[in-house]
């Protein structure tokens, strides 16, 4: 999907989202326009009384039926506003519903760090509030806006017809009021972006507090935490009466001059009907026509405020669509022949900071492999690399002889099942957390792949069972019990590459005994790359990778790396003094 280039203007970037509710919006805004006819004829009809009783022409019965006219153009009008406003609420609310999908589609395409350099308040302040903000914009500005200019120009016009000079005294007024509206866009974006900065920040600090809570508590520390919201509170509140402030005079001195056109009407009037070069039924028209401009122009001028707001509101959900995707083609020209993984003089970089200084590796299809060497040396990033959550800038990366840019997204997710240490459970039941793995798949092979992986007694001893709610994030279950309903879920993809990114750092020796013992079993015929924080569990794997400083320092097998590799000879001594009895378990197949 094409998105929308960040320098479009805040009208195109509607235009863009609206596509496909045209015809809704346009029935709006003639109902709309209708709408406002109607609430103008009604002071046609007043003057046409006024002057059958200053002629002293009128009659009861006809009075009675102008007056029945009046009626039934108001509750013409009201109708018709109704229907103006329900056709624009119902294309509104699915422009902001598909608005809301393509910004969740957005974050699918794009590389994993990009995601997340915005915090999740950000992206919830975007998703909820910014496109709500779009509502008024689209179901209320568009239509009775519109409508109402339209409106007060007709009857301007009219005025002109009837009397060019009466005309000219209403304009007066007018432009002044005018003045004063558009001094509210003074400075108004920068002051309402300060707001919206404020509410971001205030958002993620309200996020940062809920979601610490736990360690707020456990370390006392609920005074300075609540003090940073306090801070973030009172900075929102600030950013918001300056930008009041600065408004504020203008809409309340547009809105009291505005409905003031008789101070140029009534002088004007009164000296030209004097001097005999204005009739008084000219004079009478005028004075209640003025009162037809006023309204429109009144309701028209009140959503100033909202147009000042818009591109600020559009901004933020432009600036998301038109981050740059992971470029992906939508057919694959060549499937990959096997489970085969090449890395070829791979970099990467985080913003500015290379962290990989040209990998090569080959993990042969069908073997175990392990990941291993300090923190922050690499290894997260090449298997998030491989799992397709970025892309190589530099350098290639091959799925069974093919380059994984020249594949789908899609393609990539089917062929590879990624595990990380902070796999994320969603708000819903056992069973479909693991069904996630498998669209479609019946409880049977649920619960199998949960048997598989050492999980299916712990789950029957919960609450529910496999019916029992994980709670947000996986809340409800301990962190090893999330990570193995994670695997549980991965095996269930029954995806050729597995990658375990220290997927089983959470569990306690014995659990994870029973995760590598099931691993070895599932994974016949994959191809299985491993992290894993305790040696013990890869001393048999096919192959092991030492990274250290983005860079592969030695790879080979357990006995070979002991004998050749001085970090990893390190790294297993450290391992060794500190492991449980027990501990050991091997990954091999054979």
């Amino acid at each position: 999907m094409k998105e929308i280039e960040p320098n479009r203007s805040a009208a195109s970037w509607l235009a863009e989202l609206a596509k496909g509710r045209y015809g809704e919006y346009a029935l709006s805004v003639l109902t709309a326009l209708l709408g406002v006819a109607c609430s103008l004829a009604p002071y046609f009809i007043i003057i046409r009384l006024i002057t059958a009783l200053a002629n002293g022409t009128a009659e009861l019965s006809r009075c009675l039926t102008l007056c029945a006219w009046m009626a039934g153009f108001w509750v013409l009008r009201y109708a018709l506003h109704s229907v103006s406003t329900s056709l624009s609420h119902h294309a509104t609310f699915h422009v902001i519903a598909n608005t809301r999908t393509r910004l969740l589609d957005k974050l699918a395409t794009l590389p994993l760090g990009t995601v997340l350099d915005r915090s999740s308040g950000s992206y919830k302040n975007i998703i909820v509030e910014r496109v709500d903000s779009i509502e008024t914009t689209l179901a209320h500005l568009l239509p009775e806006m519109t409508a109402n200019i339209v409106g007060a120009l007709a009857v301007l016009v009219l005025l002109f017809i009837e009397d060019w000079r009466m005309g000219l005294s209403m304009l007066i007024v007018v432009p002044l009021g005018i003045i004063c509206f558009m001094s509210m866009f003074s400075g108004y974006n920068e002051k309402f972006q300060r707001t919206v900065t404020a509410t971001k920040a205030l958002n993620d600090t309200a996020v940062e507090y809920i979601s610490g809570i736990e360690v707020i508590k456990a370390f006392g520390q609920s005074k300075t935490s609540y003090a940073k919201f306090v801070s973030a509170a009172k900075e929102g509140a600030d950013c918001f009466i300056d930008w009041m402030r600065g408004s504020l005079f203008g809409q309340v001195a547009g809105m009291a001059i505005l409905p003031s056109t008789l101070l140029g009407i009534l002088p004007v009037g009164c000296l030209l009907y004097m001097h005999d070069t204005l009739p008084a039924e000219t004079f009478l028209a005028v004075i209640v026509l003025s009162f037809g401009v006023m309204q429109p122009l009144i309701t028209a001028f009140s959503y100033t405020d909202d147009i000042a707001q818009v591109k600020t509101i559009v901004g933020e959900v432009a600036e998301v669509l038109s981050d740059e995707d992971m470029q992906r083609p939508t057919t694959a020209e060549k499937l990959p022949a096997d489970n085969a993984i090449q890395l070829k003089d791979v970099r990467f970089a985080y913003h500015d900071k290379e962290v990989l200084h040209g990998i090569n590796l080959h993990i042969a299809p069908g073997t175990v492999n392990a990941l291993v060497g300090p923190s922050g040396s690499g290894k997260s990033t090449i298997a998030r690399l491989i799992a397709s959550l970025w892309d190589v800038k530099d350098g290639s990366i091959e799925l069974g002889g093919v380059d994984i840019r020249s594949l789908p997204l899609a393609e990539c997710t089917k062929r590879i099942a990624y595990v990380s240490q902070d796999n994320y459970l969603f708000d819903l039941s056992v069973m479909d957390n693991i069904r996630m793995g498998k669209k479609g798949a019946t409880s049977e092979e649920v619960i199998d792949a949960a048997k598989k992986c050492g999980c299916h007694e712990f789950i029957m001893g919960l609450e529910n069972g496999y019916q029992t709610i994980c709670g947000a994030s996986g809340g409800h279950l301990s962190g090893g019990e999330r990570q193995r309903i994670s695997i549980a879920r991965a095996m269930l993809k029954d995806a050729p590459v597995v990658i375990l990114d220290e997927a089983t750092s959470y569990t306690d020796p014995e659990n994870e005994a029973v995760i590598q013992s099931a691993l070895a079993k599932l994974v016949r015929g994959k191809t299985l790359l491993v992290i894993a924080h305790r040696l013990s569990t890869i001393a048999d794997a096919d192959q092991i990778i030492v990274v250290n400083h983005g860079k592969i320092e030695a790879a080979g097998t357990q006995a070979e790396l002991l004998k050749s590799c001085p970090l990893y000879q390190t790294m297993w001594e450290a391992h060794i003094s500190v492991k449980d009895d027990g501990e050991v378990v091997s990954c091999s197949r054979h």
